[in-house]
């Protein structure tokens, strides 16, 4: 949704078409025979510095794809640095005493190959596909900037430059701008760790020296707090040795233990009017907090949230732009990630563009309407297998390719602490049943646990002109 990269770091959604570290926890599904699922390949190795690499072979084509998942986002990033993680990421495209600034785009590139990154709460990510041959020289590349960094103010100072002109672009020049994904959760959350802005304060970037750049990649940038996954043609054998061959001499570096940064359910409904100078007609974002990453929930409100908001099918496009025709679009996200890609607190957030004939509290009144609905009746036998189909049609989709293979696998080490979560998610979601359904709309669809904020244009909020003076008699 919202990749990063040095030419655009985070690549927000149009507005107009938005349309805790551990074992995992879920409730273990009824088993499908093996042969009706596609098991995903999957091997994983420690080396001795802390890196954890994993390996999927498939032969299927002469490429691989590589993603490096370091666990450090935004909900990580010191005080008064709001927006480090993002900016760091930036940084690490620029370059090291041994293959300057420019080299790393160009030799992947010139090989046939294309290159990413992207900045969220819980993690940054890198990631690279290329033909097979190259693979050597990509990994060399990753290891090469994990070891150290160009670090001069030239490249910060460019940077800065850089992020402060994504923000003007994407948040400050837009219509509607982050609302949806930054403002919500400013309100949403509590703790400074979940509730700031992890794009970055003009001033908090302006005062980030190069000392911060050092302490930061030191800190959080060593081989024990990332993980290494190449997916494709590559087999384990060969994966595990290119690792130690590139990797395992980079000496394992202390990393900061985070803070507590667990939120529990809000209990009050909270709620913001912001004008918006750019905004023709009024929008809306409703947020609700998830379940906890593991938790039994997880998995259940995957299907409802797909049922509720999961394209133009789902229960609220049709209850509120449809049928009521009160809103003049409607979609969801996930906080900045996935449904399975989080490992602190997240949002599942509604967020619509609405007729200025209507008002917020009809479109939300709406939404109670629908959520009561499934919280009484349930789901249907037919339309929950239709959304069990679509879900599982949409993981194995992004798993065909290896490079999104590679990032899945990578993610899923890094915040679940088990790659071999991707062969467990299809069990969970055919595992659930209606009365799931209806358990985690009963119990996270509240308005006690729901955040709103209604963005207007700004002449809608504008005081009314005085009405002229009465002329004077003569």
């Amino acid at each position: 949704m919202l990749k990063t990269t040095r030419r655009a770091a985070i690549r927000l959604i149009s507005a107009a078409s938005l349309v805790m570290l551990g074992a995992p926890v879920l409730a273990a599904p009824a088993a499908a025979p093996a042969a009706d699922r596609w098991q995903i390949p999957v091997h994983t190795k420690t080396l001795a510095n802390g890196l954890t690499v994993v390996i999927s072979p498939d032969a299927s084509s002469p490429t691989v794809g590589i993603s490096v998942v370091y666990k450090v986002g935004m909900r990580l990033e010191p005080k008064n640095r709001t927006g480090f993680a993002h900016l760091f990421e930036h940084l690490m495209f620029q370059g090291t005493p041994k293959a300057p600034k420019g080299v790393f785009d160009t030799v992947i590139t010139s090989g046939g190959g294309n290159n990413n990154g992207s900045t969220r709460p819980d993690f940054t990510n890198y990631i690279e596909t290329a033909p097979s041959s190259s693979l050597e020289t990509m990994l060399w590349l990753e290891a090469d900037r994990m070891t150290t960094l160009d670090f001069n103010p030239a490249t910060l100072k460019n940077q800065q430059d850089v992020v402060k002109e994504e923000i003007r672009v994407n948040v400050q020049n837009q219509p509607y701008g982050g609302f949806m994904w930054l403002d919500i959760g400013y309100l949403a959350f509590d703790k400074w760790e979940n509730n700031h802005d992890g794009y970055g304060s003009f001033v908090d970037l302006e005062n980030a020296n190069l000392d911060d750049v050092r302490a930061f990649h030191r800190d959080f940038y060593g081989p024990n707090n990332a993980v290494l996954s190449i997916a494709g043609d590559v087999t384990p054998a060969q994966g595990f040795a290119l690792a130690e061959k590139y990797f395992g001499k980079i000496p394992a570096r202390p990393t900061p233990k985070p803070g507590d940064f667990t939120e529990g359910l809000n209990t009050k409904e909270r709620r913001l009017t912001q004008p918006d100078k750019l905004a023709q007609v009024p929008a809306i974002a409703a947020a609700w907090k998830l379940p906890t990453r593991g938790s039994k929930d997880q998995a259940p409100f995957a299907v409802l949230g797909r049922l509720l908001a999961g394209g133009d099918a789902s229960r609220l496009y049709q209850g509120l732009v449809k049928g009521r025709e009160l809103a003049l679009n409607l979609d969801s996200l996930y906080g900045l990630t996935s449904v399975w890609e989080y490992d602190g607190p997240s949002l599942f957030t509604v967020f619509a563009l609405y007729k200025p004939t209507t008002t917020a509290d009809a479109l939300l009144a709406a939404m109670d309407e629908e959520v009561a609905r499934i919280v009484k009746d349930g789901v249907s036998d037919a339309e929950l297998k239709s959304l069990k189909t679509a879900l599982l049609s949409s993981w194995y989709n992004e798993l065909e390719m290896f490079l999104s293979r590679a990032d899945r696998l990578a993610k899923l080490q890094a915040l679940w602490g088990d790659a071999n979560v991707v062969n467990k998610v299809p069990g969970w979601i055919e595992a659930v049943t209606s009365a799931d359904v209806q358990r985690v709309a009963a119990t996270y669809l509240t308005t006690g646990n729901r955040s709103v904020i209604d963005r207007k244009p700004a002449a809608m909020l504008a005081a009314p002109a005085a009405p002229a003076a009465a002329a004077s008699k003569p």
